[in-house]
């Protein structure tokens, strides 16, 4: 996480006795990755964080994986996916590998259940709606644009303010943190990034709960998913401080680096993890040089598989595709514009696109539910006009 923040009641020096009014010790939590190296929180709980009531296996917490068959670029239809559920019921993993997987979401509900993902770092880019993700860090509200980071371990329930909401999501073993060559040896962003430590939204409101009762907690780990039954609010922190919570960084607030032709894909990137990136696509002026062409050029991605969300806008590159799209261009074969875009971007000053595209370095395979969503002649689209 980019700077150290807290938030309630907390004592001078760590682990020392925190009492409550009635004499009691609040309960110190060290919650941090990598073991002790990595960035870390330390929280007071109102209970023990330990205290389990009930526990129960709910199964299997594994994409359907399915044979990706001959290698083609491909596109999903992801407009008209059923809305209903809340937002973990509602999703639907489309493609993923070992490193990362990637999904989509329609939730119709707020979730009436914790949830904690012990094994993964998650971002929930919002395309529409909005609503609250509460944790046991605090309120964040969100709003399209949103990309919401949720590090590994949070207890969080999202809650919809609106009917619907939709989103783009991303699950990840790995940390998801700015890229590394925008930030100093102390960790603060320099200059030259397209975004700074203004831009990100942080919990500024904690909720203390001390109720008794049964609160449902389903925890993901070990690729399977657990019901812990709690006899007490799982939102049971009083203070906290550190660096590991959850955060939104807004699209629209990414400043894009443009230049007098063609700038290279890394010009987007947004967040870097282990073996793959986000970048983001926004609105911006095309390149300046008076026989720039501003579409992409032909590239052989080595290494890499691109998958792009297309959230608003009309993307020069791509015919044929529409709002909440997905693109799979896998690497061992090159791609780039279709058939006439070349041509038609020349001249052009400026674009209104908006998208979000990850690249992994590790091929991706797709899921049966991505196979549903196919738009089965994608590949093909290069093939129209007369070739050259």
């Amino acid at each position: 996480m980019p700077f150290y923040h807290r938030l309630g009641e907390i004592p001078q020096k760590r682990h020392v006795q925190f009492r409550k009014p009635d004499g009691g010790l609040y309960r110190e939590e060290v919650m941090g990755l990598e073991g002790f190296s990595g960035i870390q929180s330390i929280l007071y709980h109102y209970f023990l964080p330990p205290r389990v009531k009930h526990i129960e296996d709910l199964g299997p917490a594994l994409p359907n994986y399915v044979d990706f068959g001959p290698l083609r670029h491909r596109a999903f239809a992801t407009a008209d996916i059923p809305a209903g559920g809340d937002a973990l019921s509602s999703r639907r993993v489309l493609m993923g590998n070992d490193d990362v997987q990637l999904g989509v979401s329609r939730p119709t509900e707020s979730m009436t259940y914790f949830y904690r993902n012990a094994q993964s770092y998650e971002v929930w880019f919002v395309h529409e709606g909005e609503g609250v993700l509460r944790s046991q860090f605090g309120r964040l509200e969100f709003m399209p644009g949103d990309y919401i980071i949720i590090p590994f371990g949070v207890t969080w329930m999202m809650e919809l303010t609106t009917p619907e909401a939709r989103f783009f999501t991303i699950e990840a073993p790995s940390q998801i943190e700015p890229p590394k060559r925008y930030r100093n040896k102390y960790g603060q962003l320099l200059e030259h990034a397209p975004y700074c430590e203004r831009d990100f939204r942080v919990p500024q409101v904690l909720e203390t709960f001390t109720e008794r009762g049964e609160f449902e907690v389903r925890v993901k780990v070990r690729n399977r998913l657990t019901r812990h039954i709690l006899d007490h609010h799982p939102f049971d922190v009083v203070g906290w401080d550190g660096y590991l919570y959850p955060w939104i960084f807004n699209i629209h607030d990414f400043m894009p680096i443009t230049g007098k032709i063609h700038q290279p894909p890394p010009v987007h990137q947004t967040f870097e993890a282990f073996n793959f990136v986000v970048c983001s696509f926004v609105p911006r002026l095309y390149d300046y040089h008076p026989e720039a062409i501003p579409a992409p050029y032909n590239h052989s991605n080595v290494n890499s598989d691109e998958v792009i969300y297309y959230c608003e806008g009309n993307f020069m590159s791509r015919k044929g595709i529409e709002r909440c799209d997905i693109t799979l261009h896998p690497f061992g074969l090159p791609h780039g514009p279709q058939p006439g875009a070349t041509e038609a971007s020349i001249g052009k000053t400026s674009t209104e696109e908006l998208a979000v595209m990850v690249d992994t370095f590790r091929p991706l395979q797709v899921t049966a539910d991505a196979l549903e969503l196919e738009k089965e002649n994608y590949w093909a689209s290069w093939l129209e006009g007369d070739g050259t």
